[in-house]
């Protein structure tokens, strides 16, 4: 099963493993245009969620830390993350968005990622 990622050391082998999980993930998450895909990205300061319809390579709601209503807002990363996931899933339901398949990017389902998507169902988006 190898997946065409070198194996290395150090914070370049975190890389690799996370470049590693990510590739394992896409082989099984794909969004149509009746379930588009909730991107996460995430880095040490900021995160950034999109909705993705694959087939057409449109993008049809995202929400960031970097917006102005959240950026320099109150609480730790955490916070900021449930603020992300709420907005962006008030702009999918705008965009007529229903349900869609929730893509981790890699990342481990804890902390921000996790905050993130129960905000987003919170919101009354499906995964």
């Amino acid at each position: 099963m190898a997946y065409g990622v070198k194996i290395a050391k150090g914070d370049a082998y975190k890389r690799a493993a996370k470049a590693r999980r990510h590739i394992r993930i896409r082989k099984n998450v794909s969004g149509t245009a009746e379930r588009p895909r909730l991107v996460v990205t995430r880095s040490n300061r900021n995160i950034v969620a999109q909705v993705i319809d694959d087939l057409k390579g449109h993008t049809l709601a995202s929400a960031s830390t970097l917006d102005t209503s959240i950026r320099g807002g109150e609480g730790d990363k955490s916070a900021q993350a449930k603020q992300v996931g709420a907005l962006v899933a008030e702009r999918a339901k705008a965009a007529g968005v229903e349900a869609v398949v929730f893509d981790r990017g890699g990342n481990r389902y804890a902390g921000r990622i996790a905050a993130l998507a129960d905000a987003a169902r919170e919101a009354g988006l499906k995964f």
